[in-house]
């Protein structure tokens, strides 16, 4: 696997290769997989940032430990990816998209921000 140079949200992607036809979300949409069981909501936000509230549901895999051998595949379900405003989610499923890991993968386009904005539900620790 190619690593990007070390920065503490990128371990495993290269800027110069962008993709864009990468399937964005809304998140309403993903509260309506979400209840619909059809979807897998993958946080890649630190767990520091978890402090802020999390989606119920989703599960934590963090940037800085991303590793692709985690991701759930073979599923039948659409895998979305969230973090604090759509900007590191957006790696992670340009990264997956690009590399074949994943066929129906999404961005959370906003992230929890746009997520609250939404006035969608977030679990407190």
């Amino acid at each position: 696997m190619n690593l990007s140079t070390p920065n503490k949200h990128t371990p495993y992607f290269k800027k110069e290769k962008i993709v864009t036809n990468i399937f964005e979300c809304e998140p309403k949409e993903v509260q309506s997989w979400l209840e619909q069981r059809s979807v897998i909501l993958i946080d890649v936000r630190e767990e520091s940032e978890l402090i802020s509230g999390r989606v119920s549901g989703a599960i934590n895999l963090p940037l800085s430990r991303f590793d692709p051998d985690k991701l759930p595949v073979h599923t039948g379900k659409r895998v979305a990816f969230l973090c604090a405003h759509g900007i590191r989610s957006r790696q992670v499923t340009e990264y997956v998209v690009l590399n074949g890991l994943l066929d129906n993968a999404f961005n959370v386009t906003g992230g929890v921000s746009a997520w609250l904005q939404d006035g969608l539900p977030l679990e407190k620790p």
